[in-house]
């Protein structure tokens, strides 16, 4: 056997691939084709729709906006924004003049917020407590210090989640229920919202390189209908909006 085709035989042999005629190739590559064609159909219909988030936030996101979408109204409001959670500030319906401070990791750090108490209308995370290398308990109090009498203080995190990590979040901590955000914000005046979504079924999507696709606003489409399936039981994200 040639050197060039002995290593393509190797190469083939370490992946898994059938060795052999081409017959074997594709046979191998056949079970794959019905999840790209699905995949495929999946893009190509939403391309033309208005779309939002992608299918594990999107129907958190939808939530909030209703449960909380009134709060900036006609308000000019200074926000604390924690590790790039800037898309939170969008749930509360805020306004042009509202002015966002960003406290973003690692020059800054949840456990210890470089502001004065009292600063703050709202203060923001999103999916930022799972990775605190720490405390939570102490994170969500620096979070209620820096907030005015009144204010609110919006976190999200996950419960059934994979380990997941990134340059932003090098470190995967935590896991949250509802009720254990609902008992870290016990000091504060009072638990505005709290919850969860998530689906068993989320995972078909997936599985198929569909999770950071954006869904699309149209309730007839498949993929809005899969973001939009909740079963307590399951709940992929956890959120809590407490009050000082």
């Amino acid at each position: 056997m040639a050197r060039g085709q002995r290593a393509k035989s190797l190469a083939r042999g370490a992946l898994g691939v059938p060795q052999g005629n081409a017959a074997g190739y594709v046979r191998y590559m056949l079970p794959s084709l019905p999840k790209q064609l699905l995949k495929a159909a999946v893009r190509l219909s939403s391309k033309p729709l208005a779309r939002g988030s992608h299918v594990t936030r999107y129907a958190m996101y939808q939530h909030l906006e209703q449960a909380l979408g009134g709060y900036a109204a006609g308000r000019d409001l200074r926000v604390l924004s924690i590790s790039h959670s800037e898309r939170l500030v969008k749930v509360f319906g805020a306004v042009r003049s509202t002015q966002v401070v960003e406290a973003n990791y690692p020059e800054a750090s949840i456990l210890e917020l470089p502001f004065g108490a009292d600063e703050f209308d709202l203060v923001v995370s999103d999916q930022v407590l799972e990775h605190v290398v720490g405390d939570p308990q102490r994170a969500v109090e620096e979070s209620r210090r820096v907030l005015k009498p009144g204010g609110l203080a919006l976190h999200t995190t996950c419960l059934i989640q994979p380990i997941h990590r990134d340059a932003r979040s090098p470190a995967d901590f935590w896991r949250f229920t509802p009720d254990a955000l609902r008992w870290l914000c016990r000091d504060f005046a009072r638990v505005v919202e709290v919850g969860g979504w998530g689906s068993p079924y989320v995972w078909l999507a997936v599985g198929l390189g569909l999770r950071y696709e954006p869904v699309p606003h149209a309730s007839w489409h498949p993929l809005h209908r899969l973001a939009m399936s909740n079963d307590p039981r399951w709940p992929i994200h956890t959120w809590v909006a407490a009050e000082k």
